[in-house]
């Protein structure tokens, strides 16, 4: 069975180009939500993804439409081809029910993890350089132990500059304003270093 899934970021924005797609793919159902990539909980996709079965195939218009991250994207994959469920996106010409589409995805897959090695690596030469000048990484006051590691990370990429603000908010899976908070409570001026978004 394909079943479609349309997302668009805001209420103002039209889903008419996606469905019109989806409709010719012959899709027995189309999941719709209106709701922003960032946000943690989609309703519509988790709805969808409770009702998928082995031999169904998902269609997309785009894979934007489906992950918030690179690395969110590769999870839901990843999930979908555990369950025997293909996933095809119209836009990026990939189609997990082939050998060459499941190619592309663990492509996908292998850059994902050479991102979190990266960040990781970036946060580790973050934390070496705060002990050379005498910081430790400890634990920032007022946040919890699990956000520890991402105010360090955080405070690492922010630093480095070659990221905007939203693009390291997205790569850590946290909102823009928690990132300025992590970022405080570790002492960085802002756009000191990171002038590319306000």
């Amino acid at each position: 069975m394909n079943i479609g899934y349309a997302r668009v970021s805001t209420k103002d924005q039209n889903l008419d180009l996606q469905l019109d797609a989806l409709q010719k793919e012959n899709c027995s159902k189309i999941f719709k939500e209106k709701i922003s990539g960032t946000k943690s909980e989609r309703p519509a996709l988790q709805d969808m993804l409770n009702q998928v079965r082995p031999g169904d195939v998902i269609i997309i218009w785009k894979l934007d439409r489906l992950g918030r991250s690179l690395k969110n994207l590769v999870e839901i994959v990843g999930q979908l081809i555990a369950q025997g469920v293909g996933l095809k996106s119209l836009h990026d010409n990939i189609d997990t029910t082939t050998p060459q589409g499941r190619l592309t995805f663990n492509i996908f897959a292998s850059l994902a993890e050479f991102e979190r090695d990266l960040i990781s690596e970036r946060t580790m030469a973050g934390l070496a350089s705060a002990r050379a000048r005498g910081r430790n990484g400890g634990k920032p006051k007022g946040l919890s132990q699990q956000a520890e590691s991402t105010a360090c990370a955080a405070e690492t990429l922010y630093k480095e500059g070659k990221l905007a603000v939203n693009q390291i908010a997205t790569q850590l899976g946290i909102a823009k304003n928690t990132l300025y908070k992590y970022l405080r409570h570790r002492g960085v001026e802002i756009n000191a270093y990171n002038s590319k978004i306000k």
